[in-house]
């Protein structure tokens, strides 16, 4: 707790006084400079010392033990999540989440076993942070956190109210401790992958996690239909709305809404007369079409073999006379 208060303290601090400030900041980063120096010495202390204990922990631990540590914490959690789930007024998800920790708590060996995703209760992911952003309380600047990595002024702010909603912390320092450090570890390793993606897709780490911290909070406040916010909302790429609106003159077979129109202009289409094709050609074809018609098919009216109507008179040919026999 006397770390955690520390490096909150130092960062708050570093904002207030303005000492990471630059010309070449940017709009919801103004502190940069700041936290890059910050991300660096979080990203060395990751690579030289976190890394290695994970990937030590991951290589001597069985598998399914790692499954079982990340569950018990994973149900502790549960806890966080439907307190800030009540302060949000979201009862359903509220219910789930205690349902969750009994049901797991009693059936999963205190959570080593998660039973609870599969008999349907889905797992949520909640924090005080976003239970003020849910209450339109705005976000701030982006802060990066010394320990503690990406955050934000109101994000920061909120980890006093998380680390009381989290049962370990009322446990002696004797158990509490080694259960945090545990903990750190046990969520370490299962990051490792996401690790070495990063390493490998980003070509600025900062900026890379910066803008997927980002995303994620926003979206998570969509998702919980925070103030100001819709939830599920889609981002406008500018494409044209399907309200039905009239398309502007001259454009010819426009569909309503701006949805282009890729019907055949030859069926059905009301426009002016089509005049009478010429003699011997097919209807409906182009002007300057070359003429496929077989001379045996009926043609069209005055064209040449054309069958005469049925109130003409056809003259009779006498058959000619059979020679005699010899």
């Amino acid at each position: 707790m006397k770390m955690q208060t520390s490096a909150l303290t130092l960062a708050v601090a570093c904002a207030l006084s303005a000492c990471a400030t630059g010309p070449d900041r940017k709009p919801g980063d103004p502190l940069e400079p700041m936290n890059r120096a910050v991300f660096k010495f979080n990203d060395s202390l990751d690579t030289y010392v976190a890394q290695p204990i994970a990937k030590g922990y991951q290589k001597v631990t069985p598998s399914p033990l790692r499954t079982a540590i990340s569950n018990f914490f994973s149900n502790l959690g549960d806890l966080d999540n439907a307190a800030n789930n009540l302060l949000q007024l979201n009862i359903t998800d509220a219910t789930q989440d205690i349902m969750r920790f009994a049901f797991n708590s009693t059936f999963g060996l205190f959570g080593l076993l998660d039973w609870a995703t599969p008999a349907g209760l889905p797992k949520h992911h909640q924090d005080f942070g976003l239970t003020l952003g849910y209450w339109g309380v705005p976000t701030g600047p982006y802060l990066v956190l010394p320990l503690f990595g990406p955050s934000s002024f109101r994000d920061s702010l909120s980890l006093a109210v998380d680390y009381r909603l989290n049962p370990l912390s009322y446990a002696e320092p004797a158990v509490r401790n080694p259960m945090y450090l545990l903990q750190f570890v046990s969520k370490r390793a299962d990051l490792l992958g996401a690790t070495d993606l990063l390493s490998q897709a980003a070509l600025d780490k900062y900026s890379f996690v910066r803008d997927a911290y980002t995303q994620q909070r926003i979206s998570l406040l969509r998702a919980a239909g925070a103030v100001g916010t819709s939830p599920n909302a889609l981002p406008d790429y500018g494409e044209p709305d399907d309200s039905g609106a009239a398309p502007p003159s001259g454009a010819s077979g426009a569909a309503p809404g701006g949805v282009p129109d890729y019907s055949d202009p030859g069926e059905g289409a009301q426009g002016p007369a089509t005049p009478a094709p010429a003699s011997g050609t097919q209807p409906n074809a182009p002007s300057d079409a070359p003429n496929y018609t077989d001379p045996g098919e009926a043609p069209a009216s005055g064209a040449s073999g054309s069958t005469p109507p049925a109130d003409s008179k056809v003259p009779e040919i006498a058959p000619l006379p059979k020679p005699n026999a010899q």
